[in-house]
């Protein structure tokens, strides 16, 4: 009996990852970057765990309050998607990920 195929990970998992790891590199507080951001620290906790789906305009935001843009953000959720795919599914564009996930 195979192995059932490793389910892909969520957009918002996949964004909230980059937002989480883009706000630790940098060494700025969950709290810090709510307030540049404009919204809770809670709100911007749920979308760094994967449980939010937040607008675009919502990214932004977070993402400008991180001194990045909304394409970095989306760019690195996209490749970290791509290299996630299993090996057995067929290759998948950069450019392919961002028409499913509009």
């Amino acid at each position: 009996m195979n192995p059932s195929p490793r389910a892909e990970p969520l957009w918002r998992e996949l964004v909230g990852e980059q937002l989480r790891e883009r706000r630790r590199g940098r060494g700025d507080r969950l709290q810090d970057v709510a307030r540049r951001a404009g919204v809770s620290p809670q709100y911007l906790s749920e979308i760094e765990r994967g449980r939010k789906e937040p607008s675009s305009e919502m990214l932004a935001a977070v993402a400008g309050a991180l001194d990045s843009s909304l394409l970095d953000l989306t760019t690195g959720a996209a490749e970290r998607l791509r290299t996630s795919v299993v090996s057995s599914a067929p290759a998948v564009s950069v450019r392919g990920m961002f028409a499913l996930a509009a």
